[in-house]
């Protein structure tokens, strides 16, 4: 492909030229500059007649960290404020102090951390939207969230309402966790989720041979492929990431034994590196959690003023890519489905990102949330770390206000460069 640069690489000089003037926002008068910076190169970006098509990302569970909030309450406090103050009412209790105190071991509980994540990811975006003037309808042709962060993808794209939304991870969370402790109870046994590392051209052959061992192989039936079979004997491919890297979810001593018999039959070694989690997702375990979401899904909204109004709005204001399908939701009623299943459904992220960039040529991707490996997944997939001027676009995260400048910097001066197909 030929980028084709416009009148915009007089703007982009500009900028470059001025931004030793941008400052990590630590006090008032450093976050003023940057503010009214900030906004200056959306207010140019959003003159512009074509751009780069973008996606917006969101991380899911296992970014999370004690004291995510601090730097964005010491540097927008007027703007975090009342927003931590919702997510403690919506939640029903100060969810705000064990993200910020900790101890680690409570953070990382599944009922606190996804709502955790959740929240923190919509705080940055309110921040973006208050203190930059941006804007996800104006800055972004998708969006999409990695398991629990398609919540907050939905948020962004006007599907759900934040405390709506955030309502739905926390009974969500609550029924995960409650799932994996019955079947403890009922059958015993260590359930959790390992990644499995590969080099790319065995991925193929490694998925294989997992679902010959495993019995049962079909994504999105799930529910119905494995409900069969005891949970001590489960194993399931819970996230495809990129072209390198897998994730099974179930039972730990089963994993192993899947991972020895693939090393010995298989022909190559992957590396097995167990993860941070206290539940089996995106497993058949999960299945009484799809119910609940179910029922919820069925039900209205809880904000105020939208009493009695269907819980998710249609259509939205940017589509919004499902982790079911790897492609936009396509009516209400199938987001309200595919959001419900994918408690025990695939995570299909490699397919999601190879959709945007090679069908629907999205050369922008920008993480916002907690942590950075949203954007080593995208970036690993696209070929592409920060801004990327002879591709026409990059791929940045926005974890830390001393961020921002960057990612505007960088939207601003790929916003007329685009494909000549």
């Amino acid at each position: 492909m030929n980028p084709l640069r416009s009148p915009c690489r007089a703007l982009a000089k500009h900028l470059r030229r001025r931004s030793s003037t941008f400052l990590a926002p630590t006090a008032s008068s450093q976050q003023s500059v940057l503010q009214a910076q900030g906004q200056a190169q959306l207010r140019h970006a959003s003159a512009g007649s074509a751009r780069p098509r973008t996606a917006i990302f969101f991380p899911g569970q296992g970014v999370q960290k004690v004291g995510m909030l601090t730097p964005w309450i010491e540097a927008f406090p007027a703007t975090a404020m009342p927003i931590i103050q919702e997510i403690d009412h919506v939640v029903g209790y100060k969810l705000s102090s064990i993200i910020q105190e900790g101890p680690g071991k409570v953070l990382t509980l599944t009922p606190n951390a996804q709502p955790a994540i959740m929240a923190t990811s919509i705080l940055i975006l309110r921040i973006l939207e208050k203190e930059f003037g941006f804007k996800t309808s104006e800055r972004a042709d998708f969006t999409l969230g990695h398991s629990l962060g398609e919540f907050a993808a939905l948020v962004s794209s006007g599907y759900l309402e934040f405390a709506d939304s955030l309502f739905l991870v926390q009974k969500r969370a609550e029924a995960m966790a409650a799932a994996t402790r019955r079947a403890e109870d009922e059958y015993g046994g260590e359930y959790g989720m390992v990644a499995i590392v590969s080099e790319p051209e065995y991925m193929s052959s490694l998925i294989n041979a997992i679902h010959e061992f495993v019995g049962y192989s079909s994504l999105g039936t799930k529910s119905e492929s494995a409900e069969d079979w005891p949970p001590i004997d489960q194993v399931l491919i819970a996230n495809i990431n990129s072209k390198n890297q897998i994730v099974l979810s179930g039972n730990i001593e089963r994993i192993k034994t899947l991972v020895a018999h693939v090393r010995q039959f298989s022909g190559h070694d992957p590396r097995a590196v167990r993860l941070k989690s206290d539940s089996p997702f995106h497993s058949p375990l999960m299945k009484p959690a799809v119910a609940v979401m179910q029922s919820l899904l069925a039900g209205t909204s809880r904000v105020k003023g939208r009493e009695g109004a269907d819980i998710v709005t249609w259509p939205g204001t940017v589509p919004s890519v499902s982790n079911v399908t790897a492609k936009p939701f396509e009516s209400k009623a199938e987001l309200k489905d595919l959001l419900a299943r994918g408690c025990l459904e695939t995570v299909r992220w490699w397919d999601s990102i190879k959709y945007l960039d090679q069908e629907q040529k999205v050369r922008r991707w920008v993480g916002i949330g907690p942590g950075y490996v949203g954007r080593n997944l995208v970036g690993k997939e696209v070929g592409m770390r920060g801004k990327d001027t002879v591709q026409g676009g990059g791929v940045w995260a926005i974890t830390d206000p001393s961020e921002i400048e960057e990612v505007l910097r960088g939207l601003e001066e790929t916003e007329c460069i685009v494909d000549e197909e």
